[in-house]
Formats: C-alpha cells, structure tokens, sequence
C-alpha cells in the first residue's frame, strides 16, 4: 500500500528495498508559447556537507548513471507526453558509497528563460518510489507518492524529494521547494563545477 505525503514529511523506506525507482511525472498548461515543455529529472549524489563529491556526482541527461552504478537515468522525455511516470531513475541502494549521505531528486526546465517557461505552468506533478526487483522493472510496488501541487510561479528549478541516511537506515523527505536560475543554480548550489 502506497503512502501520500505532504510537503515536508519524512518517512522512513522500508530496510529490506535494496532497489527503487524514483518515477517523477507532471502535465503542462494549455499555453501560447510556441515551444513544449522539456522539463528533466537530475539527481546529485551529496556528502555530508551537502555538495558533490566530484562533478559525476550529477546523474542528469548528460550523464545517465553514476560512476559506481549506483544511480541510473533511464533517458530524457523532451515532451512529457503520455501517462504515467514521465522521468525514472533508479537507486540501488547496495551501491550507494558509503560517503554518500543523501540523494537529491531535482527536476529543471530545460532553457526556461529562452522559452519564457516555469513551473506556474505545470500541474500535476509528481514524484513516486516504488520497490522494484532489478533495472528492467520499470513500474514495481508503490511504497510513497508525494503531489507538489500547484504552488509555483516563476520557478524555473524545484527539489522535488532526498533520499538520505539516518542512522544505519534510509528516509524520503517531500521537500517541494522551488528555486529560479533552472539546473544552472542547483548545480552551483551543489558545488557542481559549470564554469
């Protein structure tokens, strides 16, 4: 059974998944921009001081699986077509380092100022994990969802969820905060070097 959380609660992950997909989804407003909207899923691999241990720390469309095989992008949507999951990636959890502290599940529009596009503009999005048993289950059993809802304007950026250690286990936390300057800005708030 799956659980809905709110944004800012934290739950803890059941001790026995060793494999969930982080499936993140949304719709977009009828709009007269001219352009689809490309939105991506990143996640950023993060020590204890909150940044990247080295720039292949940023599992994104460019890079879709992490040095260690910890973290796998399952491939960009440049449309957000369809039902369902628009973005996955794929945590197993055997593999995450263990200096790695907490995961970070971002999504950004992709050339947002250029498209004159935000997340006022999309409804409907989402983020979900479920269990799954090996990289080619890409639905598996929901454990938790968490719906962002509609509070966004001028966001061109949002972290989404964590996923981070406490004690010997893992947690979620619905952080659903929304940040401008799109990828560029969380990049650089994670120490992600984009010169």
């Amino acid at each position: 059974m799956s659980v809905n959380l709110s944004k800012g609660q934290r739950v803890s992950l059941d001790k026995t998944m060793t494999m969930a997909l982080v499936g993140l989804g949304w719709d977009t407003k009828q709009y007269e921009g001219g352009y689809d909207f490309d939105l991506d899923a990143s996640a950023f691999l993060l020590g204890a001081n909150g940044k990247v241990r080295r720039d292949e720390d940023f599992i994104f469309y460019g890079n879709l699986k992490s040095t260690d095989g910890s973290v796998l992008h399952t491939g960009d949507n440049l449309t957000g077509a369809g039902e369902g999951d628009d973005e996955v990636l794929i945590i197993d959890f055997t593999k995450v380092p263990p200096d790695v502290q907490k995961i970070a599940i971002t999504v950004t529009i992709y050339e947002a100022p250029q498209r004159r596009q935000n997340f006022g503009q999309v409804s409907n999005a989402y983020v979900r994990v479920a269990r799954i048993a090996n990289e080619e289950d890409t639905v598996g059993t929901e454990v938790l969802r968490f719906d962002l809802g509609e509070e966004f304007s001028v966001e061109t950026a949002l972290v989404v969820c964590e996923i981070y250690r406490y004690g010997g286990d893992w947690k979620f936390n619905a952080v659903g905060a929304g940040y401008q300057g799109g990828l560029e800005a969380l990049c650089r708030n994670y120490g992600v070097d984009v010169a």
